[in-house]
């Protein structure tokens, strides 16, 4: 019986806690937003590392965003993450921002959206290089 229950708590134990590292990470980054805007939802990533010759691994999430309103992303990358977590924004098939620009190398986090439309658009989460990591991207509302 002892041994049932050190084999029980030794499987549920990281569980409990890797559950609690994400609830403090989403909040983290959440807080990291500024005081400014309101949390409305976060967009929680792991992705491999993608092998030779596949394309670069890509979290999608739709969301639908409200005309005149304004928006902030951010995205925070985990500890022990290899790569850094990029945010792109879509609609449709059109990039409108994303939080990394590729050539010069600049970062945008958090960045703010004026939304023109009422309509369905794409979150994209990826790492740099295709490499593997995780990360929460947070989606706030900015008041006016």
């Amino acid at each position: 019986m002892k041994r049932l229950v050190t084999i029980f708590i030794t499987l549920l134990l990281p569980i409990h806690i890797f559950s609690q590292f994400e609830a403090e990470f989403v909040d983290h980054c959440a807080t990291s937003a500024g005081e400014d805007a309101t949390y409305l939802k976060d967009f929680q990533v792991t992705l491999s590392e993608a092998t030779p010759n596949q394309r670069q691994p890509v979290a999608r999430f739709p969301l639908v965003l409200s005309k005149n309103n304004i928006y902030r992303f951010s995205i925070c990358t985990a500890d022990g993450s290899v790569g850094k977590a990029i945010l792109q924004l879509y609609d449709s098939n059109k990039l409108i921002f994303s939080s990394y620009n590729k050539d010069s190398g600049e970062e945008f986090n958090p960045f703010n959206f004026m939304c023109q439309k009422t309509g369905i658009y794409h979150v994209f989460i990826s790492f740099n290089e295709g490499k593997e990591g995780q990360a929460v991207g947070i989606l706030s509302y900015v008041s006016k």
